[in-house]
């Protein structure tokens, strides 16, 4: 997508302007959305985006620029604008950068089926979703659903004479159902994603997701008010995984460690979690929503254990990062765009399934609440102080699961919920969702078995 030689000019003023290391980040962005509402096509989106960022470090000062023109002196003009925020004398190079391009193993993106599937076969599979999850109840009143394909071609270059590129294909699903009851209203999402192309929907059956997110719309409609207090809770898997996600996960990243925010900074090698618990970040998982064959830095992609028996044994770790705390990255340096700088973020990020079921976990509490599955909530940095609803829950009474209930609410933090997860079950899966961060939004996997914490607080109207 850029002429090497350009590239090799550029990096090359900017090293003799003083910085110690500098980077290319070429992206194009093609995307495709399409949604249907009230049973008929709502919107059809499609666009192409291109553009250029410029890195520069100083020691370990960043300076950042971009562009959305391709031609050397744009880049120049770039690359001066930022060197001189630092204002270090000029060097002397040497001879030019003989890149060495990188050969793509492409771990994490196969078997992509490249024929072009037709507008009209795509409305027809939601419309699909819409009809089953109508067909449910007459209480259904409305349903949303959608599908957002991208395809990601990216090109870095630096003066460690790296030249990489990558193709990513990526494909989402979402529906949404609405059930009213008079005044009562509640609802129902699914959003599956994966690494791939339209082939995703070989293994959703739009039926099944229809009657799903329907069906979780009609539960919470006549459920109970959720008791309040602090009780034994059981969150199941999949999307249950956000928890760790967003209030562990994101201590474990060098953006945070660096500046000494996360609680977790100084703890490596120690015990952290109930030895129940082993977490990892794993970028390698072929056609994983989460998965990248190199970051964006041009570094393979890897699997990071980051928890091994309750103990911490790594950070997710960038470039800066490394240079800032010490630790070998981890392939970990990711961003949503050329228009940001990449930063230390997950990737498929899970708790590794145990040994128990999911009615052996259940059978243990005489009275607490089953999270059957776990809807948005909200963290505060640095401490992983958490507030999380359930999007479908049920009250657990005699080591039976009971009656549904709703707004139910998990509050608590992430490093004190480590240490209350007691059991963790053999019921392992995965599910894809958007992850915002310093340097943007990316695609990110949650995922866990059911686990059973000990004691949490629980907010609720009963």
């Amino acid at each position: 997508m850029l002429n090497p030689q350009i590239a090799n000019e550029v990096i090359a003023y900017a090293i003799s302007q003083g910085a110690d290391f500098a980077e290319i980040f070429v992206e194009k962005h093609n995307s495709v959305n399409l949604s249907v509402l009230s049973s008929k096509v709502h919107e059809i989106k499609s666009g192409i985006d291109f553009g250029i960022g410029v890195r520069l470090i100083y020691g370990t000062k960043v300076l950042y620029g971009y562009t959305n023109k391709a031609d050397k002196e744009e880049l120049l003009r770039i690359t001066k604008a930022l060197a001189a925020q630092d204002r270090r004398d000029p060097v002397a190079t040497s001879t030019a950068l003989n890149f060495i391009k990188t050969v793509d193993h492409h771990q994490a993106q196969k078997g992509l089926r490249n024929d072009p599937i037709s507008m009209e076969e795509k409305i027809q599979y939601l419309l699909k979703i819409d009809a089953a999850a109508r067909s449910q109840s007459d209480k259904i009143s409305q349903v949303t659903c959608g599908v957002l394909q991208r395809l990601q071609d990216i090109e870095i270059f630096n003066s460690e004479g790296l030249h990489i590129g990558d193709t990513r294909n990526y494909t989402r699903l979402m529906a949404n159902a609405v059930a009213t009851d008079g005044s009562e209203q509640s609802t129902g999402y699914e959003a599956p994603g994966a690494l791939c192309g339209w082939e995703l929907v070989d293994r959703i059956n739009p039926n099944q997701m229809g009657e799903l997110v329907a069906k979780q719309a009609m539960i919470k409609l006549t459920a109970d008010e959720c008791p309040a207090g602090k009780m034994p809770v059981v969150i199941d898997n999949g999307f249950g995984g956000v928890i760790f996600h967003e209030a562990c996960g994101h201590l474990l990243e060098t953006t945070s460690v660096q500046k000494k925010a996360s609680v977790f900074w100084d703890k490596m090698q120690e015990e952290i979690a109930h030895t129940a618990v082993s977490a990892v970040d794993d970028g390698t998982m072929e056609n994983y929503w989460g998965s990248i064959n190199i970051d964006d830095e041009g570094m393979e992609t890897q699997k990071t254990q980051l928890i091994k028996d309750g103990k911490l044994t790594s950070f997710l770790v960038d470039k800066v990062g490394a240079m800032k705390t010490g630790y070998e990255r981890t392939g970990s340096g990711r961003r949503q765009s050329y228009k940001y700088a990449p930063a230390s973020r997950m990737r498929n990020t899970y708790i590794e399934a145990g040994e128990h079921s999911l009615d052996d976990i259940i059978a243990t509490i005489d009275n607490g609440v089953y999270c059957k599955k776990m809807g948005g909530g909200s963290v505060k940095p640095g401490t992983g102080e958490f507030n999380f609803s359930a999007q479908e829950s049920y009250l657990i009474k005699n080591g039976k699961i009971d009656r549904p209930l709703k707004g139910a609410t998990l509050i608590g933090t992430g490093p004190d919920v480590l240490k209350k997860i007691s059991m963790v079950g053999n019921n392992f899966e995965l599910a894809a969702g958007m992850c915002g961060s310093v340097s943007g939004a990316v695609p990110t996997t949650v995922g866990q078995a059911a686990l059973k914490v000990d004691e949490i607080l629980v907010g609720g109207k009963a």
